[in-house]
């Protein structure tokens, strides 16, 4: 199952178990059990602490439980762990054999103190780049409270599971049998979730804060590159956000990032953040931005009012709250998110295997959404507004060879029909005749470009009919001391490499402003 590079590589990391771990096993006569027993002998034979234990006491076959010996601390996959939740195994194996976590004092003692008994299961698939932070933190909570359970699934091998549940989008997470929550959540905002009161301590501490010199917005590319260079200028600095790397999160490849010839979207965030915290920034996630107050008069302070109801202030901001993804905005659409309607072909694609499905949009993103769903789905249909595809040549002639998918151009999408539980099928209007369609399918992947998160901004500083923050060649917005950078602003080409150029210039453009104010009460330090 693996080979000599993991095997290496795993053997390295189990160096650091210090408690005996056992892998109890629940199998049946299938192929997949087969293929688990494999992979947990292998794992066992790389160090003496890792037993292999057969019990067939889950009813999820096959299934594992990786517990901690002689105790009930342990997590549970049903599946086979590979592809992106391969170090969701190694990191569970870890940390029940005693290996230290890498949380705050006070988050552990937070997950500690929960009163109650939670039974967590997170469906995944092994193509989902967003699952594994799921299945990595409450894994890492069921470790730290033994009143916490959780068992990892794998969609794409309990199909019944999923039906069952009427599961289309992953992750989906269940507690004691009723949904949580659905899509990428870390530690912090599971704690959020169930510990309510949590929210409004963490709004007193941000509340209470001293001003900074320079507040960045927002925590993508842009805001990253632009709170190092702050910081590296020696002035306070902050950043706040509502997570941390932005819709770099959900990307799945990136190649075109030079000097990195492949990496993928997780793990540069995970980059990212390492190189902001060696700065000292101080970072504030689970805030959403709900109101901009510009200072009076020049050298005055910033106020940022947040959703949670505290308020930062700052004698310059810099703006990088980035896009979303845009929606069609047509009925049956937010009725049906989760539950047919999706965002993202590679998290979702493996949940609608041999099933008709729609992409929306025959642009890149669109194209190379429809080429990889070819793969796992029965029969895709691209539909496109205008009247030719606008992704690359490459793309489209690739599109075109593939036998199990339709194009329609020309096409307006007008609704989404569902049963009341699931999508059923999509209407658009032909724009050439005017004659209406419905297509019959199972699923829909929105591909149409993004939108700029600049709804809070209105009335504020100066925004293009797009929506987008309009700035100047130095990054300037219409209002004097605040600044804005990446894919929210007006400049061109959405790029991660030009997100972080354009939040280094705005860092600098604020540096500058900051320099050369007047002198009043502290000076900047340089």
């Amino acid at each position: 199952m693996l080979d000599a590079n993991l095997k290496t590589q795993l053997k390295t990391y189990l160096g650091h178990l210090r408690q005996p771990v056992e892998l109890v096993a629940s199998l049946d006569d299938g192929a997949k059990s087969a293929q688990m027993l494999e992979l947990l002998n292998e794992i066992a034979d790389l160090h003496p602490q890792v037993s292999v234990i057969r019990a067939d006491d889950d009813a999820r076959r096959p299934s594992f439980l990786i517990r901690r010996a002689g105790t009930m601390i342990g997590v549970r996959f049903a599946g086979i762990p590979l592809g992106h939740e391969f170090t969701s195994l190694v990191l569970a194996l870890l940390q029940v054999g005693g290996h230290p976590p890498k949380l705050s004092d006070e988050t552990i003692a937070q997950i500690r103190d929960l009163d109650g008994d939670y039974v967590f299961e997170t469906y995944f698939s092994l193509t989902c780049q967003n699952c594994p932070d799921v299945v990595q933190a409450l894994n890492l909570m069921s470790v730290l409270n033994p009143r916490i359970r959780h068992t990892a699934i794998e969609g794409g091998l309990f199909q019944d599971e999923v039906s069952a549940r009427n599961i289309l989008s992953v992750p989906s997470i269940f507690l004691n049998g009723e949904l949580f929550a659905q899509g990428r959540m870390d530690v912090e905002q599971i704690l959020a979730k169930l510990d309510t009161g949590s929210v409004a301590r963490a709004a007193a501490k941000i509340d209470a804060k001293d001003p900074f010199d320079v507040l960045v917005v927002g925590g993508g590319p842009a805001g990253a590159a632009a709170a190092i260079y702050a910081a590296r200028k020696g002035i306070r600095t902050g950043l706040v956000a509502e997570r941390f790397g932005g819709q770099v999160l959900d990307t799945m490849s990136i190649e075109n990032f030079i000097s990195v010839q492949h990496t993928e979207g997780p793990r540069m965030v995970q980059q990212m953040e390492a190189h902001v915290d060696q700065y000292g920034v101080d970072v504030m996630t689970l805030q959403r931005a709900d109101k901009l107050v510009a200072a009076k008069s020049p050298g005055g302070l910033h106020e940022l009012h947040l959703e949670s109801g505290a308020t930062l202030r700052a004698r310059t901001l810099i703006l990088s709250t980035g896009a979303r993804w845009r929606q069609m905005n047509v009925p049956g659409e937010d009725a049906y998110r989760n539950k047919g309607v999706t965002y993202c072909p590679h998290c979702d694609g493996p949940l609608f295997r041999g099933k008709r499905v729609a992409v929306i949009g025959g642009g890149n993103s669109g194209v190379e959404a429809a080429i990889d769903l070819a793969g796992v789905v029965g029969h895709v249909t691209l539909i496109e507004y205008a009247a030719d595809l606008r992704a690359d040549a490459v793309l489209q002639r690739k599109l075109a060879s593939l036998p199990n998918v339709d194009i329609v151009t020309s096409a307006l999408t007008t609704e989404v029909t569902g049963d009341g539980e699931r999508v059923t099928g999509l209407r658009y209007k032909d724009r050439n005749h005017g004659s209406d369609h419905e297509l019959p399918l199972e699923g829909i992947f929105v591909q149409i470009g993004l939108v700029p998160n600049t709804e809070w901004l209105r009335d504020t500083v100066a925004l293009s009919q797009r929506g987008e923050i309009e700035i100047t060649d130095r990054c300037e917005t219409s209002v004097a001391g605040v600044f804005a950078a990446g894919d929210v602003t007006t400049v061109p080409y959405k790029q991660i490499i030009v997100a972080m150029g354009e939040g280094s210039k705005a860092s600098l453009s604020a540096f500058d402003h900051l320099i050369r104010l007047p002198v009043s009460g502290e000076a900047v330090a340089a």
